[in-house]
């Protein structure tokens, strides 16, 4: 039966996407238990949906579900991604072309009110986060695709993990934003290369991030010879 515009999504929904945020978030951090029991007592709810969205999540590799152990957050796998990144790449530089042709005075406006934006919320990683995505959703519009940035998102859950990893332990958040500058003064100056590159160069960060993160906490990434986890919680650095 189709959904009217009144209809209240389900439980399963509320829970799915409430569970997938706090993977993506980091608040339910890479090897974390969870446990179907204390899930539905926070979040209200019967087993059955929980149940039900930590299969879905499985489906999505945020999730691990291991016969007679339990569910457990699945590790950032770096080859996802390395997937996500492609995708993303793909189609933000794809984009720049038209940006450099097509771009106005307004855009050029807005993407420097988020640049301010991003300086004054620099000491809060979750505000930032959502400005970066703000600022890579305008970037997007610049060029005329701003309905692109769906697919961008429904590839990217693996590569967000990897970001705000990225941002609490080692990617300095100045650097950052000096390569979104750098990508806006290239764009004002119609210079479609030098925008590529400075786009290419910022985008392509997160691989180096995830190299140091890797080296110093190994516990939250897939290897070759992964075993099965034990019900530990993990911490990830604030």
């Amino acid at each position: 039966m189709a959904r009217t515009a009144g209809d209240k999504p389900s439980a399963r929904v509320l829970v799915h996407r409430e569970l997938r945020q706090r993977i993506i978030t980091l608040q339910l951090p890479p090897g974390q238990p969870l446990s179907e029991n204390e899930l539905a007592t926070e979040l209200a709810v019967s087993r059955t949906p929980v149940r039900e969205s930590l299969l879905l999540l499985a489906e999505e590799d945020l999730v691990r579900v291991f016969p007679k152990l339990g569910s457990f957050v699945a590790r950032v796998d770096p080859q996802r991604i390395a997937d996500a990144q492609f995708v993303r790449e793909a189609v933000e530089v794809a984009s720049l072309a038209d940006a450099v042709a097509h771009r106005t005075d307004e855009d050029l406006a807005a993407l420097r009110r988020i640049l301010d934006e991003q300086r004054a919320a620099a000491d809060d990683v979750e505000r930032f986060f959502e400005l970066d995505e703000a600022f890579h959703q305008r970037l997007l519009a610049a060029g005329g695709h701003a309905n692109a940035w769906r697919t961008v998102v429904s590839a990217k859950a693996h590569l967000d993990r990897a970001r705000r990893l990225g941002l609490r332990t080692v990617s300095p958040v100045s650097a950052l934003i000096d390569q979104h500058a750098e990508v806006v003064d290239t764009l004002a100056a119609s210079d479609l290369d030098a925008s590529v590159a400075a786009l290419r160069r910022h985008l392509r960060a997160v691989f180096e991030d995830v190299e140091r993160i890797r080296a110093e906490s190994p516990e939250l990434f897939v290897d070759s010879t992964e075993e099965r986890p034990v019900r530990r919680s993990i911490t990830v650095l604030q």
